[in-house]
């Protein structure tokens, strides 16, 4: 385990090459393995800039007003229920937004299918890998194989039709149809595990970082400055807790030498709570990051080769959901039980349950 931010940088950043992303097999199964948080090297590198294309600020600029009539739909629903599961319905709220990323605007017949069989797929993810009937895991896989055939059948009708626009998707089908250079033609199954992938990545954590906000806001009430709220947010609850990397060779690092085939695992959260970094890092002050952090101490969506490529779309829908609930309701947390739960990201126990309040409503 790694909690110093010159090993991580050396990990992650300077020497990545030696040290590949490792997950496990029965996680590898059920996202595909041709999406490319299971790769390095060229094929990683190929995919990486395929997807970061797709996320550019230039290019999701266009999803705003999707993005905020999601938001717009589902906010008036919250005051008219006596108690809501914020962990819940962040996550229902970036799941359509995931499903806004990687298939654009068009709404071809499969997408309610795709989104059915997804919710089947997700249970699965943290359960143990028995493929036995009536296990978890089997159905999960029974879904992901249903999941495989509807996207083969969508990408077949975009691609038949000559509809090469739109998300992620349309981004993967146009680098198929690239006939100057025949390494960037993927496959249709490369191109379903790597949609599959980057709704799995879009989804739980987004929605966790979502709940934590609430809960900072809730419980400091006269900090409204939405990015720095944000970033500190990121930092606090670091959702991204660690990640995996295996040595692909005997690694000299320190005057020591990691075997090849060990784990390495850099410790995101020890960094983001170390005193060296962030003074008092207990306290929740966003007033921290009206000064920049140094290099490599503040990595809420890792670092390096395989950094999330999709920060700035997972940026862009807190803003725009923190803008319009912060300016027209209030909310109030439901019981005094404080604590945290993981499932598998760390969230406010029993997923922060609260009651929403019009900003001209007088709170009970």
């Amino acid at each position: 385990m790694i909690s110093s931010s010159e090993a991580a940088k050396v990990v992650l950043v300077s020497r990545a090459h030696l040290f590949k992303p490792t997950y496990p097999p029965s996680k590898e199964k059920m996202i595909g393995p041709e999406a490319l948080f299971f790769h390095q090297g060229d094929y990683h590198s190929r995919l990486k800039k395929l997807v970061q294309a797709s996320f550019l600020p230039s290019a999701i600029s266009g999803s705003v007003s999707e993005i905020e009539q999601i938001v717009l739909n589902f906010l008036p629903t919250w005051e008219k229920s006596s108690t809501i599961n914020t962990l819940q319905e962040m996550k229902r709220y970036a799941f359509d937004v995931a499903m806004i990323s990687a298939f654009g605007g068009k709404r071809e017949m499969e997408i309610e299918g795709i989104k059915d069989l997804y919710r089947c797929l997700e249970k699965g993810y943290n359960s143990m890998p028995l493929n036995l009937p009536g296990t978890s895991f089997h159905k999960a896989m029974k879904a992901r194989k249903l999941l495989n055939e509807t996207l083969k059948k969508v990408i077949a009708k975009r691609r038949e039709n000559k509809q090469l626009e739109g998300g992620l998707l349309g981004v993967l089908l146009k680098s198929r149809d690239h006939k100057a250079d025949i390494n960037c033609q993927l496959s249709d199954s490369q191109i379903a595990d790597n949609i599959i992938g980057v709704i799995f990545a879009a989804h739980d954590t987004t929605a966790s970082v979502l709940t934590w906000l609430l809960k900072y806001l809730h419980d400091n009430q006269h900090l409204l400055q939405a990015v720095v709220v944000i970033q500190e947010t990121l930092r606090t609850a670091s959702i991204l807790s660690f990640t995996f990397r295996e040595a692909v060779e005997d690694v000299e690092f320190e005057g020591y030498v990691i075997p090849r085939g060990w784990k390495v695992l850099p410790l995101f959260r020890t960094i983001h709570h170390c005193e060296d970094f962030f003074p008092h890092p207990e306290k929740f002050d966003p007033s921290r990051f009206e000064v920049p952090p140094r290099p490599n101490t503040f990595m809420p969506f890792g670092n390096g080769t395989h950094s999330c490529p999709g920060s700035e779309l997972a940026k862009l829908e807190m803003l725009v959901f923190l803008h319009h609930l912060t300016t027209t309701y209030r909310w109030q947390v439901v019981g005094d039980e404080d604590g945290i739960q993981y499932g598998p990201f760390p969230v406010p126990k029993h997923g922060l349950p609260i009651k929403v309040y019009r900003r001209n409503q007088r709170m009970r």
